[in-house]
């Protein structure tokens, strides 16, 4: 399929409206249906809450099960030795027989010495793209000094650092500091800036990356360069690669059969600046960290998100990403998917890129910063029209049960996302608020819903324990301007989940849901504050 943009608004018939306001009206639904069947039937609301509370305390136990495996998983991957495993990829056999390797390094030589991949390790360059509006230099030079800091030759990385026109006059001068500063360590470093104003464009970061990629490509067709053998990683101005994130990468390009079909997503860990956060934005930004570990051991359910990494023909093919949503990044698996024709995966890298928590200048800001972004990434609720009718609504040769199944993972993840909380939190009580009649041993069991769900919630609460246990693991050192109290508040504030799960979780949801549902979109990028702390405790502020 080669038609794979969003439809324009005009562009758009009723069936496709019907189906971006499908999400938000599943929702309300969902949410309702306890007032209305205590209306009608009884029977079915004891039936329907005790469902839901079941099925969502097997999920709860199963997401503790996975977020205990991928912990491991990331653990085990951050101590392998992945440069002289790319050299034995090199090679084509193990150079050391006293260092023992993971038993899937020996499979992959073994597979490569059959058929060996279309890319070897010296073949391969990366190139590092850096989407900036108007981040202070002290957000944007960690993020290139981790890089500088990878366990891999720079001289085999190209740095572009993509920037706004909008941003102003300081933004751009800044951007080419940066690269005159750098340049010399890398193989090629190029600053972009990305025109304001170009029609068909929402405001957001997909215009700017989609333009610096055009830009990219020009350079490596300038210099001969085959796009096959370049795989380009997107990080926002405040990720920092793990310093093993290079040479991973590298392995599990160049074992791929076909690496154009893929996409590499590594794991976002929101802890950059976890200690200078609130404590509601720190409960937040553990919980999405967790969630992106689990979703690297359900390989069904990865998408792309945040930073990402695809090979420079893939993105070529797909004509680099959408620049008429705001949600770039996970529609970036559907564009792909639905380019090559249903052949395309996520494959994970078990690796963190470390991102900040929001932080803004005041609490309040803060706060809103925090529902502003979640309802961002919220909006990726809109691909559920889109899918639909690229993929069912268009001739194409998708495989339509693999679609199905994707399409029901999607649509029941934002519709969980949306409603869950709330359910969860409030529907025991429903039925007896609204039904005071006596109605026999139903009604009994009316009064004993609220029991049994807090019953399902105490023992679901064994998760928090693993969740904190694994919250203070992954703590980076505490920063000398804190005092040992700050780690007690790092405990205590798992008190809030619920509070946040409801108030930003769900509320982000139903917003960007509801908005959808109405055709009131979210034509621009809400930019979110982010502020550095320095060592004596002053701030800096800029917008990402």
């Amino acid at each position: 399929m080669t038609d794979i943009e969003i439809p324009l608004q005009r562009e758009k018939d009723w069936r496709y409206r019907f189906f971006e306001m499908l999400p938000g009206l599943l929702s309300w639904t969902i949410l309702l249906l306890p007032f209305i069947l205590s209306q009608i039937s009884p029977h079915a609301t004891v039936f329907f809450i005790l469902t839901f509370l079941l099925m969502w305390f097997a999920k709860a136990i199963a997401m503790n099960v996975r977020v205990l495996q991928g912990w491991r998983r990331m653990q085990e991957h951050q101590k392998l030795p992945w440069p002289q495993m790319v050299e034995e990829l090199e090679a084509g056999a193990a150079m050391n027989a006293d260092v023992k390797r993971p038993e899937w390094h020996y499979d992959n030589l073994l597979r490569l010495q059959v058929k060996p991949a279309p890319i070897r390790p010296s073949e391969l360059i990366h190139a590092v793209m850096i989407a900036t509006y108007n981040e202070s230099r002290a957000v944007l030079e960690p993020t290139i000094q981790a890089l500088m800091d990878s366990s891999y030759d720079m001289k085999k990385v190209i740095l572009v650092l993509a920037y706004e026109e909008r941003g102003g006059e300081q933004v751009e001068a800044q951007a080419k500091d940066l690269i005159n500063d750098y340049k010399h360590h890398f193989y090629h470093a190029m600053s972009v800036k990305h025109p304001k104003d170009i029609p068909g464009e929402v405001v957001g970061k997909g215009g700017n990356i989609t333009y610096a990629g055009r830009k990219l490509e020009q350079y490596l067709a300038e210099n001969s360069m085959d796009p096959l053998k370049v795989v380009v990683t997107t990080l926002d101005s405040d990720n920092r690669p793990h310093t093993s994130y290079l040479a991973a990468l590298s392995y599990t390009y160049c074992v791929c059969p076909d690496p154009v079909k893929i996409s590499f997503q590594p794991i976002a860990m929101f802890t950059n600046n976890i200690w200078d956060a609130p404590a509601p934005m720190r409960v937040i930004a553990t919980g999405n960290s967790f969630w992106m570990i689990i979703a690297t051991m359900r390989q069904h359910l990865l998408r792309n998100f945040s930073s990402h990494a695809q090979s420079m023909q893939t993105l070529i093919d797909t004509d680099y990403w959408s620049v008429r949503t705001i949600v770039e990044d996970g529609h970036q698996y559907w564009r792909t998917y639905f380019r090559y024709d249903g052949q395309h995966e996520v494959y994970p890298i078990y690796l963190p890129v470390y991102q900040d928590a929001v932080l803004s200048t005041t609490l309040w800001r803060t706060l809103k910063a925090q529902f502003v972004q979640l309802r961002r990434w919220a909006w990726g609720a809109s691909d559920i029209a889109y899918v639909i009718q690229k993929g069912f609504l268009t001739k194409n040769r998708v495989n339509k049960l693999d679609l199905s199944l994707k399409l029901g993972r999607l649509t029941e993840g934002h519709v969980s996302w949306a409603t869950a909380p709330l359910v969860l939190a409030f529907s025991a009580f429903i039925p007896r608020l609204v039904n005071s009649r006596d109605i026999g041993q139903v009604g009994v069991a009316f009064d004993q819903l609220p029991h049994i769900a807090s019953r399902i919630q105490t023992i679901a609460m064994i998760g928090i324990v693993i969740t904190l246990f694994l919250s203070l693991k992954a703590l980076p050192p505490k920063p000398k301007r804190y005092k040992a109290h700050r780690t007690v508040l790092m405990i205590l504030q798992w008190f809030l989940l619920p509070v946040t799960s409801i108030l930003y979780n769900s509320f982000a949801a139903l917003y960007s849901q509801t908005r959808l549902m109405i055709g009131k979109y979210i034509g621009k990028f809400d930019v979110t504050e982010k502020t550095v702390f320095t060592e004596d405790k002053s701030k800096i502020t800029s917008l990402t």
